[in-house]
């Protein structure tokens, strides 16, 4: 085991001993492995037979994330039927420990090549939108934008050449969107691939750190870009959903939360590069997500699902 793995394991052993849950156990009969995370620490842990995922925040993310809501999401999500039962939770600290559920973490590629995965993403969307669970806080994009700005100034980020003018840009969207909304509903709102498990019947959804309550159609522009999604991949997943054709105005929304998910994402990049982020290289990609936005902003098919929203929207069944 290397230096650096040795000291993130004796990070989570010493977590383990502050919940009551974990106090009992010998901590040397607790096996710890290393999982994914962009700006987190996570791990599965095996105790008597029984496997639990802990999550430990990364530094920084208490500048702009609320863990308190983030609680209360993870422990609705987990009543919905979609999300891993919660077992500890501290608001304080952000440490959180979920069951271990056996499923494959998806990604961008699965999300293309495994038979089915857009319609299983649209039916764990869907029963977490329609729920009737309420979220402690709204999602709402705009703000959060404003928000993650100010963030970056007071750590003295830039953003990318054109930023603002692509921003005023989507006012014209913003106003669509404004004009027929639709009922505000229980939302991931941040669908990265890896935050779906898919166990080849149905997926689960974990990560609960930017949920709210949101229009539902952001979620799936958002896992359609995360995922590349193909229009035959789209139209799988709407279908899905709707559990019909969707209208052009729904297919709009949709292509219109593509590029603004783009655009907020942009920032929070931008935000892990000032915090000298190590998991990846945060400032290559706050660039390529604003250069995608850019492009589909500029496509004849953005502009016509600007038309389409804006015209009006078919009630969602």
């Amino acid at each position: 085991m290397s230096a650096d793995s040795e000291q993130t394991t004796n990070l989570a052993r010493a977590a383990l001993g502050r919940i009551d849950f974990f106090r009992s156990e010998d901590p040397q009969a607790v096996s710890i492995t290393r999982l994914g995370g962009l700006t987190n620490l996570v791990f599965k842990v095996e105790s008597n037979g029984d496997a639990y995922v802990l999550r430990l925040p990364g530094k920084g993310t208490e500048a702009y994330i609320d863990r308190k809501a983030e609680g209360v999401a993870a422990r609705a999500a987990g009543k919905a039927g979609v999300s891993p039962e919660l077992i500890h939770f501290d608001a304080a600290s952000g440490m959180m420990v979920t069951a271990f559920v056996a499923a494959a973490t998806m990604t961008p590629e699965t999300f293309r090549t495994a038979k089915g995965a857009p319609a299983r993403a649209a039916q764990v969307l869907r029963q977490l939108h329609n729920s009737g669970q309420t979220f402690s806080t709204r999602f709402d994009l705009f703000k959060m934008i404003d928000d993650y700005l100010k963030v970056l100034k007071t750590k003295k980020g830039k953003v990318p050449e054109g930023y603002a003018a692509v921003l005023r840009q989507a006012e014209d969207a913003r106003t669509a969107l404004a004009a027929h909304k639709l009922p505000l509903a229980p939302c991931h709102c941040d669908p990265l691939c890896e935050n779906f498990l898919d166990t080849g019947a149905r997926m689960w959804l974990v990560d609960w750190e930017y949920s709210g309550m949101n229009d539902p159609m952001w979620d799936l522009g958002d896992i359609s870009v995360e995922a590349g999604f193909t229009p035959a991949h789209d139209s799988e997943m709407l279908q899905t959903y709707f559990g019909r054709e969707p209208s052009a105005a729904e297919r709009g929304r949709m292509v219109i939360y593509k590029a603004m998910c783009d655009l907020l994402w942009t920032l929070w990049g931008l935000i892990q590069h000032a915090d000298k982020n190590p998991a990846d290289d945060f400032w290559a990609y706050a660039q390529n997500r604003f250069a995608r936005c850019k492009a589909l902003m500029a496509h004849p098919s953005f502009v016509g699902s600007v038309l389409a929203v804006r015209a009006g929207e078919r009630k969602q069944s």
